[in-house]
């Protein structure tokens, strides 16, 4: 198991386990696949330094990945990052995602931030769980706020808070 910074030949990879994740309605709001080139700006968007993107590989193939994206994308929230992960279906329920999730909260600090927060929905108990166990609270809730198959949903917002 090998987490590296993606490279944009891992571009495909990414998308394809995104796109996975779409149809099971649990961890995403977008309701079709999406292309790699609509997904060009935002991993150009990502930095090794800053907002990073990371790739997990099992046996050299890529398992998952995690994205840091700055929050509301004003300067007075530079020092919080959302983080989002996803695994490929082959590869969930193999600890991919608490070795991501691990290695984000440690690297954290280097890229200048003091909160992470992640936006879950309330059904996607997994997730929750995952998060909770690396010591996210629940920071908000938002009742009914997304509309999937025409089941409403709501959204969590989990947050930790690195230093004090």
């Amino acid at each position: 198991m090998t987490i590296r910074h993606a490279t944009e030949i891992d571009l495909p990879a990414i998308v394809a386990i995104y796109n996975a994740a779409i149809p099971t309605r649990m961890a995403s709001a977008d309701l079709e696949p999406v292309s790699i080139e609509s997904r060009l700006n935002w991993f150009r968007g990502r930095s090794p330094s800053h907002r990073p993107l990371w790739v997990i590989e099992v046996n050299s193939v890529i398992a998952g990945w995690l994205s840091f994206q700055s929050f509301y994308g004003r300067p007075a929230y530079s020092k919080t990052a959302e983080i989002s992960i996803y695994i490929a279906p082959e590869f969930q329920k193999c600890g991919l995602g608490q070795q991501l999730l691990a290695q984000a909260i440690k690297q954290s600090p280097d890229l200048g931030l003091k909160t992470l927060i992640g936006f879950i929905f309330a059904h996607n108990q997994p997730s929750l769980k995952l998060f909770e166990r690396f010591g996210f609270t629940p920071w908000g809730h938002l009742p009914n706020i997304a509309e999937l198959d025409g089941v409403e949903r709501d959204l969590v917002i989990m947050g930790l808070r690195l230093t004090n």
